[in-house]
């Protein structure tokens, strides 16, 4: 299985507390993903991350197909870093870590990505041709979303 790796660093103009109170609650994440992705969260628990929180949600990354994705939070630092993995949905291996460390004007977060898709050659096909594509307009959007919500103030 071929393992893909996706990072990306933005700088937020904002505190720590400010950043984290966002990121660390699961019903932002739709403010911050395309409306294309037809995300939604379908079931969790209401409250704000934590270590074990199971997250379902549905997608519709390409042709309109509605794709089901249960994600668990697997560790929370407070203020620090979080990270999610996929324990069902369309990868066969989703591991995403989400990093704040504060700076002189304000947040520096950083997202790594580890990701693999099914179906051997095919999937390693649909990568070149689509998903890291799509990725890297998912996580473009994200900037920019980010970028409204903090750094306009």
């Amino acid at each position: 299985m071929k393992v893909y790796k996706k990072e990306t660093v933005q700088h937020i103009n904002a505190s720590i507390e400010e950043c984290w109170a966002f990121f660390s609650s699961p019903r932002n994440l739709q403010k911050i993903t395309p409306n294309t992705m037809g995300f939604q969260i379908t079931d969790f628990d209401g409250k704000n991350m934590y270590a074990g929180q199971i997250i379902q949600y549905k997608v519709s990354p390409l042709l309109g197909l509605k794709l089901r994705w249960t994600t668990e939070i697997t560790i929370v630092k407070d203020k620090q870093y979080f990270i999610d993995e996929q324990r069902f949905g369309p990868y066969a291996l989703w591991h995403h870590k989400h990093f704040f460390e504060p700076t002189e004007n304000g947040v520096k977060m950083t997202d790594v990505v580890h990701y693999a898709l099914p179906l051997g050659i095919i999937g390693q096909m649909m990568n070149a041709l689509v998903v890291k594509n799509k990725l890297k307009e998912i996580f473009e959007y994200r900037v920019k979303a980010v970028n409204e919500i903090f750094n306009s103030k």
